[in-house]
């Protein structure tokens, strides 16, 4: 493993070039102005929140920086209008042309959103959350009502929304590239955003109010991979001091990393990200890997980055991007690896998921009950006693908590282990809540981010729900009251909560919020499951030389 380079820090910190400037706020008002290191920002006040859109924490990724580390912010001069978000990063769309990206996505958008309690001003010491989207690493942003951060601002915690380079723009490796400026870390420019992102955070927060002491990163599904990752990028530690992670996993079975070249190849990996990137060059009809390849390769349409087909990886499977990247200098290992030799950053952590994450043929393209339980091999019998048993669910059902348990909730547990051995204190949640509306259809549980607009409290921004009732109101008060609390103290209790007990080893205490809405601490439920899963794993080689 090659040895991290000092220099690194310099393209991953957001200002070092700029020259230091005063860091003020200003009084309260309709159009609250603050001073960034990199020049005036004026948001909006409504009622007690203030926002402040499109903030550039980073130079345009475009043109020559395109697959480059992120650059520092470009300075302006007079006053910034931060009233509207930024673009999205560019990202497929549905229906879109071939050739084209989502409307209102672009290349350029290395862009912040930040809610703050209306009047707060330097020194207010508040605490600052940062969320990190999901979408696959191909889509999403840190925009939308969804998560919009008004709740955690009313509750006098300042929320930060980031985005960050996706698919093939964010995740991508050539053997150019890793020739050109040889000192800079490879391949996950998505992660480096982040890092950006956090890096502006702590240069410039004080002026919103906030305390670059006291910042928690959260995300969900590849945020919640992103959130697993960053605490084991070495340059990452010191960025933030509490990790929150949304069916994030925490296993490698989550984290799709390649090495970036064949001579640091992992043994699992046979296929090095280089592979596929001058498979999707061929795609392009670019030929070679040399200098005069990249260029052309720059010189296509974001377009036709972003779309582009179905390149080979080499072993016959097509890969749309390479995902994140063991590359050696940035990623220098799998998160699990770094959990089980204590290498993670040593912070409180609060992680979970939902009851019935996604169905179908995800781990195992098995299709029925006598085919599924003897890919367990010697724990057959064990896990028909887990996942089936009075031998009357049906298939779906089954398949479902199993995938849900062995992508994101048994290695939920794994971590939260990890964070209890080495000292640390966590704090596990189940989220099964189903509107009464969606119950028919969601037969098995919550599925994948329905605990979302409960944590920042939008139910009036999600989708399918229907009205929010007067229960479900009081249930996202509640977890945005958790959330709000892990980000000012560690600790999510607070007076008039229900008590969330730590997670210990041996009483295995969880947070179950049910089907009703009830929230509950209780001995983790899906105990059995995720025991018999965790055997499983053990073994997975030969497992998966079963199919499963």
């Amino acid at each position: 493993m090659r040895k991290l380079l000092p220099i690194i820090v310099f393209f991953l910190v957001g200002g070092s070039t700029i020259a230091q400037q005063p860091i003020t706020g200003t009084s309260p008002g309709a159009n609250p102005e603050v001073t960034t290191k990199a020049g005036v920002l004026r948001g909006v006040t409504e009622g007690d929140v203030s926002v402040f859109k499109g903030i550039p924490f980073a130079a345009p990724p475009v043109g020559e920086l395109r697959w480059r580390p992120p650059q520092p912010a470009i300075p302006w001069q007079g006053v910034r209008d931060a009233s509207e978000y930024g673009p999205n990063c560019a990202q497929g769309g549905w229906g879109a042309a071939p050739g084209t990206i989502a409307e209102g996505s672009s290349e350029d958008c290395l862009y912040l959103n930040l809610w703050t309690p209306a009047g707060a001003k330097p020194g207010s010491k508040l605490p600052v959350m940062v969320w990190i989207h999901g979408g696959g690493f191909v889509g999403g942003s840190g925009a939308g009502a969804g998560t919009a951060g008004d709740s955690f601002a009313k509750q006098g915690v300042i929320l930060a929304t980031i985005n960050y380079r996706l698919g093939r723009l964010g995740f991508f490796a050539f053997p150019a590239l890793s020739d050109e400026h040889p000192e800079e870390p490879k391949g996950n420019y998505g992660f480096m955003d982040q890092i950006a992102a956090l890096t502006w955070i702590q240069e410039n927060i004080e002026a919103f109010g906030g305390d670059p002491r006291n910042v928690t990163i959260f995300g969900f599904s590849a945020g919640g991979v992103s959130v697993h990752s960053l605490m084991t990028i070495p340059v990452a530690k010191g960025l933030f001091h509490k990790v929150i992670s949304h069916s994030g996993g925490g296993r490698d079975g989550v984290l799709t990393g390649r090495p970036i070249d064949k001579e640091n190849a992992d043994p699992f990996y046979t296929v090095s990200a280089e592979t596929i990137g001058l498979n999707f060059a061929r795609k392009k009809g670019i030929e070679g890997s040399d200098a005069a390849a990249l260029a052309k390769l720059r010189a296509l349409s974001v377009g036709e980055i972003v779309d582009g087909g179905q390149e080979t990886d080499g072993q016959g499977g097509p890969r749309t991007y390479p995902g994140p990247i063991l590359d050696g200098k940035l990623v220098v290992e799998t998160a699990e690896s770094a959990y089980k030799a204590g290498r993670q950053a040593q912070v409180p952590l609060m992680i979970g998921n939902c009851s019935a994450e996604i169905g179908g043929a995800f781990v195992s393209n098995c299709t029925t009950k006598e085919e599924l339980f003897p890919k367990f091999g010697e724990f057959e019998s064990e896990a028909k006693a887990a996942f089936d048993p009075d031998g009357n669910k049906e298939f779906n059902e089954v398949i479902t908590k199993l995938n849900t348990d062995w992508v994101w909730g048994e290695p939920a547990r794994m971590t939260a282990r990890v964070f209890v051995e080495s000292g640390e204190p966590a704090y596990i949640f189940h989220f099964g809540y189903v509107p009464a509306s969606l119950r028919e259809r969601a037969r098995y549980g919550a599925g994948h981010g329905s605990d979302i607009s409960f944590v920042f409290n939008t139910l009036n921004a999600r989708r399918g729900g229907g009205e929010a009732t007067l229960e479900e109101k009081k249930l996202a008060q509640i977890m945005n009251t958790y959330w709000a609390n892990f980000a000012k103290t560690g600790n999510p209790n607070g007076e008039g909560l229900p008590v969330w007990p730590l997670y210990n080893i041996q009483k295995e205490e969880i947070l179950d919020i049910g089907l009703d809405g009830g929230v509950v601490a209780k001995p983790d439920p899906r105990k059995a499951r995720l025991d018999v899963i965790e055997k499983a794993l053990k073994y997975k080689e030969r497992i998966q030389s079963r199919g499963i």
